[in-house]
């Protein structure tokens, strides 16, 4: 009875010392009747101050807001915003920019007032190298850049470059590793033929004949912070969706769209080859976003479909994963309670991450 008392006391102690002592507790969760929130990006630009942005439906009626948080999440307050928000960028505590349907957004105080900058349709994120230098992708082939904090931008001539329809083409993710290594990636992909009458749910046999098809996916590539940019393109399933780089190299985020094997898969981009290589794929598993800390942890995000369906209605459970190495992934414990069809991340430095999700929920991760 001693020894098992003291295996049990030594494996406590191992277990606490390690990922197990880890879980994801829910700090903001929108659970009113008749109404809704679902929350499209979130960022925490220091570890106290964060902003999250979404669509508040009660009823019929929809307005766009944002929350706010000045001690990591404990407490969150609302307010309201001028269009709904697709994405955010933050430069530091105050200084961010907001991209919506509509155009470009600054905010100088950290979240609470917003000013447009310019009208700019079909953008999806941007990114800022620095207060006046930034770049702004979307659809129909768009890549912009400005040299004025976002006040005037100009097409970027590498972005047009690559053979492929602007109107089925779409620059959908950015990332910078300093001010001097960067990847835009993004996909050429005409839609279906066939006329569809119902949603995809609704017609379960007749997705599953409409199998994944390649697609065009184009990287646009500088080492110099924008001065050059060098484009890539090759036939490929699936589309990235999100890009990370680290020092240690880059991982991309793979979504399939259609019926397939897999609902997503995740890869490795090594910088010294140029070459790429799968870290990440399960069945049951669609990651929607992934984040690198500096220490070279990475976590990926996402759900637990309801089915094999692409594009289910029905939110699953929420799933995140954690690895240092980047080929062994360990889920981690998460609030039984969080459920979602998209996540995002956001981190702050080692240890500080958090997630937001579809369902108006804002999880931390913490230790036990």
């Amino acid at each position: 009875m001693a020894r098992l008392l003291r295996l049990t006391l030594l494996c406590g102690l191992l277990c606490g010392c390690g990922w197990n002592a880890e879980r994801w507790r829910i700090q903001y969760f929108l659970d009113q009747d008749d109404t809704s929130l679902a929350l499209h990006d979130l960022r925490f630009p220091s570890p106290h101050r964060g902003v999250a942005v979404g669509d508040l439906v009660a009823g019929r009626r929809s307005k766009p807001v944002a929350l706010l948080t000045t001690d990591g999440g404990a407490h969150w307050s609302t307010v309201e915003l001028p269009e709904s928000a697709r994405s955010l960028f933050f430069l530091s505590e105050r200084l961010g920019w907001m991209v919506t349907a509509g155009g470009v957004w600054r905010t100088g105080d950290g979240g609470g007032n917003w000013k447009r900058l310019a009208r700019l349709r079909g953008l999806l994120r941007a990114h800022f190298l620095d207060e006046q230098h930034g770049f702004a992708v979307g659809a129909e082939k768009a890549v912009y850049e400005t040299h004025d904090g976002g006040q005037s931008w100009t097409p970027l001539k590498a972005a047009a470059e690559p053979k492929a329809t602007p109107e089925f083409t779409t620059y959908r993710c950015l990332d910078f590793l300093g001010d001097k290594l960067g990847l835009i990636a993004g996909s050429s992909r005409p839609p279906h033929s066939e006329r569809q009458r119902f949603p995809d749910w609704m017609e379960p046999e007749r997705v599953r004949k409409r199998r994944e098809l390649p697609s065009l996916t184009i990287l646009l590539e500088t080492r110099d912070g924008g001065q050059s940019w060098r484009s890539s393109q090759a036939s490929l399933f699936g589309v990235v969706s999100q890009v990370k780089l680290s020092p240690r190299g880059g991982l991309a985020l793979v979504r399939f769209l259609e019926w397939f094997d897999w609902p997503c898969e995740v890869h490795f981009l090594d910088w010294t080859t140029g070459r790429s290589s799968r870290a990440f794929r399960q069945a049951d598993r669609d990651v929607t976003d992934l984040a690198i800390l500096p220490d070279g942890v990475a976590y990926l995000a996402g759900y637990q479909p309801a089915g094999r369906l692409p594009h289910s209605p029905v939110p699953g459970k929420l799933k995140i994963l954690k690895s240092s190495d980047w080929s062994n992934w360990q889920e981690m414990p998460v609030d039984y309670r969080a459920v979602a069809r998209r996540v995002v991340l956001a981190t702050a430095g080692p240890g500080l991450v958090w997630a937001a999700t579809d369902t108006g929920m804002i999880l931390r991760l913490a230790s036990e």
